[in-house]
C-alpha cells in the first residue's frame, strides 16, 4: 500500500474513521445520554413509531452530526442530510415530498438532519413545519447559535431543545486515547511523547474534530521523521512492531506553529496571567498584547481572559475612565457571541484600550476600606431621619423625622448626615486627579462641603453640576 508517510491513503480521515457508531461510544455528553433521556428514547424507538424532533445546540466538534447519524442507525431510519449553507426552500420541500412518498409505501419516517439551522431564513424554517408536525420526518437540527434567537417559535415548540457541552480535558484525552488504540484509528502504531497530549488538548478549543485532525497530522510528520518505509502504514518496517513516538516538535511542525509552554493548571498559567494584568495596569499595551497572544495560542479559555479584563477595568481603571468597563463588558459579550478564533480581536481591542486608559483604583480602595470597617464592627446604626417611615408605628419611633428631601434644597443637595454617628467622619472614596476622575474630584469636594455644612471656598462653583469646570481637574492621562 503506497502513499504519503503517515497518511492512510485507503482510509477516511481520522476524525471520520473514529466517529462513534453507537450512543455508548459518544464521549463528553453524558448528561444527554442517561437512561430514559430523549436521545436514548429516540435511538431506541422502532422505525414504525413516531419520533420526537430534536434541536441540538452546542459548539463545533462536540458530536451533533454524530448523534444524528447514530440515532438514525439505531432506530433503523433512513438518514437524510441537508446543510443550511447550501440548501434552499426547494431542497427542504423535495426532502419532505420524498419522505411522504416513502410513507405511502410503508417506509418509516426518515431522520432529516439539518446542519446550521440558524442560517435558515424564516421562510425556509416554515417549510419544515408541516413535515415535523405531521410526523413525515424526524427532524434533528444542529446549531451553534442560541435557538431562542435563531429558530422560529413554532419549530421550537414542536422540538426538544438539547444543549451539548464543549468537550473538557478529560473527554478530549479519552478521544485521543481511543484514536491511538482503536483498529479504526492509529491501531497502536504511535505513542505520544511528553507534553503532546496537553498540547493537543490546549489547541483543540474543546473540538474533537480539531484534536483528531491535529493528531493525524502529527502522526504523519512523526512517521516521516522515523525513516519508516512510506508504504508500511502499520509502522513496522522489517517486521518491527515498535510504535513511533509523536513529539512536541512533530506536532509543532504539523500545525506550523511554535507550541507555547503554558500549563493551564500550573505555574505558567498564573505567571502569564499575572504578567498580562500587570502589563495592562502598567499601561504597556505591547507587553499586554504579547501575553494575550501567549494565552490565546495556548488555548486558554477566552471567557477567563474576558473576566480578568472586566475585573481590571473596575479595579485599576475605575472612574478615571468609566468607559473602560463598558469596553471590557462588550469584549466579554462579543467573545461569548462569536467564539474563537475571532474572539481574539475584541479581546485585543479591550486590552489595548485598558492599557492606554488613565488609571485609578480609588473606587476599589474605597469599597475595601468600607468592608474592612464593617468587619471590625464599625457598622453603627442607621440615623433615625434616614430610616423607613412608611410602616405603621414608624413615626412614633422618630423614623424619618428631620429628613431633608434633596430636591427641595436650593442646589439639589442638602446639608445632612448620612453615615452612622460612629463613622460620621469616615471618608472611603479618595478620588485621584487622573482622567475623568479629576472632574469627579472637584465635584466630590463641592458635594462633600454642602453635605457636611462646610463653608465653600471662593473658587468653588455654587452648583455641583459646575464642579467639572472648576479648574481643579488636575493632571489627566495615565
Amino acid at each position: 500500500m503506497s502513499g504519503q508517510p503517515g497518511l492512510f491513503s485507503q482510509r477516511a480521515p481520522l476524525a471520520a474513521a473514529m466517529r462513534p457508531r453507537t450512543l455508548d461510544d459518544v464521549i463528553g455528553q453524558d448528561h444527554l445520554l442517561v437512561p430514559g433521556s430523549p436521545l436514548r428514547a429516540l435511538a431506541e424507538s422502532t422505525s414504525d413509531q413516531p419520533g420526537t424532533s430534536v434541536i441540538l445546540w452546542g459548539p463545533a466538534g462536540v458530536g451533533k452530526t454524530t448523534l444524528a447519524k447514530v440515532i438514525a442507525q439505531s432506530s433503523n431510519r433512513e438518514f437524510v442530510e441537508l446543510s443550511a449553507v447550501s440548501a434552499g426552500v426547494k431542497d427542504v420541500r423535495d426532502a419532505m415530498e420524498q419522505a411522504r412518498r416513502a410513507l405511502d409505501v410503508g417506509s418509516s419516517p426518515p431522520v432529516l438532519f439539518l446542519d446550521e439551522i440558524h442560517r435558515f431564513s424564516k421562510a425556509q424554517q416554515d417549510a419544515l413545519l408541516p413535515g415535523v408536525e405531521n410526523g413525515v420526518v424526524v427532524l434533528i437540527a444542529a446549531t451553534t447559535e442560541n435557538p431562542s434567537f435563531s429558530v422560529i417559535s413554532p419549530l421550537l415548540s414542536r422540538s426538544v431543545l438539547l444543549t451539548l457541552r464543549g468537550l473538557g480535558e478529560e473527554a478530549l484525552a479519552a478521544v485521543v486515547d481511543r484514536a491511538l488504540s482503536s483498529p479504526r484509528g492509529l491501531d497502536g502504531r504511535y505513542t505520544l511523547g511528553e507534553g503532546v497530549l496537553d498540547a493537543l488538548i490546549a489547541r483543540s478549543g474543546g473540538d474533537a474534530r480539531r484534536v483528531l485532525t491535529a493528531l493525524e497530522a502529527a502522526a504523519s510528520v512523526a512517521w516521516g521523521r522515523s525513516g519508516q518505509d512510506s508504504g508500511d502504514v502499520a509502522g513496522a518496517s522489517g517486521g518491527s512492531t515498535q510504535p513511533v513516538e509523536i513529539s512536541e516538535d512533530d506536532l509543532a511542525h504539523a500545525l506550523d506553529v511554535a507550541l507555547v509552554t503554558y500549563d493551564r493548571d500550573g505555574d505558567q498559567h498564573y505567571d502569564v496571567v499575572s504578567a498580562f494584568i500587570k502589563s495592562v495596569r502598567g499601561s504597556d499595551a505591547d507587553a499586554a498584547l504579547h501575553y494575550l497572544a501567549r494565552m490565546v495560542e495556548a488555548g486558554e479559555d477566552p471567557r477567563f481572559i474576558a473576566r480578568r479584563l472586566v475585573i481590571l477595568a473596575s479595579e485599576d481603571i475605575g472612574l478615571a475612565d468609566p468607559q473602560g468597563l463598558v469596553v471590557a463588558m462588550a469584549a466579554a459579550d462579543a467573545v461569548s457571541f462569536i467564539g474563537m478564533p475571532e474572539g481574539r480581536i475584541p479581546l485585543a481591542e479591550a486590552t489595548v484600550y485598558l492599557a492606554l486608559a488613565p488609571k485609578s483604583n480609588a473606587a476599589y480602595r474605597g469599597i475595601n476600606q468600607a468592608i474592612a470597617d464593617i468587619r471590625e464592627g464599625k457598622a453603627g446604626t442607621v440615623p433615625a431621619h434616614l430610616r423607613d417611615a412608611h410602616y405603621p408605628g414608624a413615626e412614633g419611633l422618630g423614623h424619618g423625622q428631620g429628613y431633608r428631601y434633596s430636591h427641595d434644597a436650593p442646589r439639589g443637595v442638602a446639608e445632612q448626615q448620612y453615615l452612622p454617628e460612629t463613622l460620621r467622619t469616615a471618608r472611603y472614596y479618595q478620588p485621584t486627579t487622573r482622567g475623568r476622575e479629576s472632574e469627579l474630584q472637584a465635584r466630590y469636594r463641592v458635594l462633600r462641603g454642602i453635605i457636611d455644612g462646610e463653608q465653600q471656598q471662593p473658587n468653588q462653583p455654587h452648583h455641583p453640576e459646575e464642579a467639572g469646570e472648576s479648574g481643579e481637574s488636575g493632571v489627566s492621562g495615565a
